[in-house]
């Protein structure tokens, strides 16, 4: 059995070249989007998300760590920060716990309005620095995503099965030449590793019935080329070599068409999402006019599918409202954002194509007001629709000043 691999082309995420793990700190300038050539990489377990204000925490084992001693590293997402699963746009709501992210961040822009802390300091489990400083995302990834952006795939070379489990040796190489170039790494598959082939979702006991793995011990693979998502789970041994440390692989797809099946599916749920919550960006200029008028200029942020930005034109009639560094949100939890926000025309779009910088779109709009608001000031994050989108009512942990109440207190618990 073979298949073919399509590398679906990612053109709204500029290929950027990332920093090494040596590259000093760099703490962007808040109003401007960073360097990527600055940003720090880091790969972790999700353990933990907060949707709501966008931060979570990030399993980060190193070198020196085993993954189940580990703690979590918080991190918040930049304003602009983007996320991509599935090879697609998503938010932290869509990524499961225990999903294998790829980072790219920076120090915290502003360190007093951050929204986690900084654990740099605190050694853990005798290590010093296990928290990495930089904790503020502009890019994660799941592996799909970054192979796909990227240009690579997964080639399986040998599988060993005993029962229900098995253990693949397989590396990272780039689809079009170099082959064999990628270190081999071994990792871990089961019952609950779901395998995509076309429009099927098969189970590892029906790729032991047809043949493709054997039902005991080992077969050569040939270096079948797959995408894999991986995840982390406590399996493999002290012996092993690599003790817990092992990814372990939830899915594998298996050709072209379950790989972009699970694209658009996810491009959906993220186009909906943004739809409902509007498109963040931030104010770039302001120009004032007579009675309360004003024109705002504002930069789109980067990341999202093409059918939106598409519907931003000029002419039409849109609703601007403010928002904070998290995208909550400002107010109106109560009437709803629609009703908070201003409505007005579009009296211009301008889309650059050369020289985007990682966050942002390049597309920029001018949005005329009335009344101006404060949360419309240069430097201030916004949300915008054009009329045509949904005014869809949005939960209350959304804005802001409405998180504290989401927690019982100890008062729920009898004395």
């Amino acid at each position: 059995m073979t298949h073919a691999l399509l590398i679906i082309s990612l053109s709204l995420l500029p290929l950027a070249t990332f920093a090494n793990a040596e590259a000093a700190p760099f703490r962007p300038e808040p109003g401007k989007f960073p360097p990527a050539e600055k940003a720090k990489s880091h790969t972790g377990e999700l353990i933990f998300v907060d949707h709501a204000t966008r931060r979570g925490s990030l399993r980060i084992p190193g070198a020196e760590g085993k993954a189940f001693t580990t703690p979590g590293t918080p991190f918040a997402m930049l304003p602009y920060g983007m996320i991509r699963y599935h090879g697609a746009p998503a938010e932290l709501r869509d990524i499961p716990l225990g999903t294998i992210l790829h980072g790219r961040f920076y120090l915290p822009p502003d360190p007093e309005r951050s929204s986690v802390p900084d654990l740099s300091k605190r050694g853990s489990g005798g290590r010093s620095g296990a928290h990495p400083a930089e904790n503020h995302a502009i890019l994660l990834e799941d592996e799909p995503s970054v192979c796909l952006r990227e240009g690579m795939v997964w080639k399986l070379k040998q599988i060993e099965v005993q029962q229900d489990e098995a253990l693949v040796v397989a590396s990272r190489e780039p689809k079009e030449g170099n082959a064999g170039k990628g270190k081999e790494e071994q990792m871990t598959l089961d019952a609950t590793t779901r395998f995509w082939r076309g429009r099927e979702k098969l189970a590892l006991k029906e790729l032991i019935a047809e043949g493709f793995f054997p039902a005991d011990g080992k077969k050569d693979l040939g270096g079948q080329a797959v995408l894999l998502g991986l995840t982390w789970q406590p399996i493999g041994g002290w012996g092993s070599g690599t003790p817990f440390n092992r990814h372990h692989i939830s899915d594998i797809w298996l050709d072209e068409a379950a790989m972009q099946r699970a694209t658009e599916s996810q491009t959906e749920v993220h186009r909906e999402f943004i739809q409902g919550r509007w498109m963040p960006g931030w104010v770039d200029a302001v120009e004032y006019g007579q009675a309360g008028q004003a024109t705002v200029t504002a930069t789109l942020f980067g990341g999202m599918d093409s059918s939106l930005y598409a519907d931003f034109k000029k002419g039409i009639e849109g609703q601007m409202g403010p928002a904070e560094l998290t995208l909550k949100h400002a107010d109106g939890a109560a009437a709803g954002h629609s009703h908070i926000a201003v409505k007005g025309p579009i009296t211009d779009v301008t889309r650059a194509t050369v020289n985007i910088p990682m966050g942002s779109s390049g597309i920029q709009i001018r949005f005329k007001v009335k009344p101006m608001l404060e949360g419309f000031r240069p430097g201030r994050i916004v949300r915008i629709r054009p009329m045509s989108w949904p005014a869809y009512p949005i939960p209350r942990e959304e804005f802001v000043a409405e998180m504290e109440d989401r927690f019982p207190s100890p008062e729920i618990f009898r004395k």
